[in-house]
């Protein structure tokens, strides 16, 4: 007799200044679901990869007309090489990792609550001020199509030394701007859910 456990997969996204306290970003994000399957798998199999390694920025999620109104682009969540639109940059979160220069503000945090039927992945990274190198002086840009106007964001999984990173999570946003004279804190959960016990969330 085989038995199936249904699960489920989300995440939510919050960008914000950890000084002032301002939420540049609050919101779910999209999932691809085939990746996912192949990082949770390499990960159950004990394969040393399908861990979440990254958490890539880009700029070419969204575009703004004359007036201010927003157009969004879906969420890139379909075949094994989707990518962000424009990636222009990229940050070690793998608290394990010696590439992760922060490893106490950029990490990876497993959050579960005993007798639920559901677990958090928590991934925090910190955009210091000094970084990313070349980012202007001020959040006062009138280029949204900065490179560091970041408007999309995805978590990646390790594939192996010299392979490409693979695609987990995108989500697209309104442009937030990163620049000197602030820290963007994003705080990104993904829970992993089982659909046996629904209610119990």
């Amino acid at each position: 007799m085989m038995t199936s456990i249904p699960a489920h997969i989300e995440g939510f996204l919050r960008v914000y200044d950890p000084n002032s306290g301002d939420v540049f970003v609050d919101k779910h994000n999209a999932i691809h679901y085939e990746n996912i399957s192949v990082a949770l798998a390499q990960g159950l199999a004990n394969k040393n990869l399908g861990y979440i390694s990254s958490m890539a920025f880009g700029n070419g999620g969204s575009s703004v007309d004359p007036t201010g109104i927003i157009t969004y682009l879906p969420p890139n969540v379909t075949g094994q090489n989707a990518d962000l639109y424009n990636q222009t940059y990229i940050k070690v979160v793998d608290d394990n990792s010696p590439a992760n220069t922060d490893p106490l503000r950029n990490k990876l945090t497993v959050l579960h609550t005993s007798g639920t039927v559901y677990t958090d992945i928590l991934v925090s990274c910190l955009l210091d001020y000094g970084e990313p190198n070349g980012q202007q002086a001020f959040d006062n840009s009138t280029n949204l199509d900065g490179e560091f106007v970041f408007d999309e964001l995805g978590l990646k999984a390790f594939q192996g030394v010299g392979s490409e990173l693979l695609l987990l999570t995108h989500v697209v946003f309104h442009p937030v701007q990163k620049s000197l004279n602030r820290q963007i804190q994003i705080d990104y959960t993904v829970r992993i859910q089982t659909l046996t016990n629904l209610s119990a969330t």
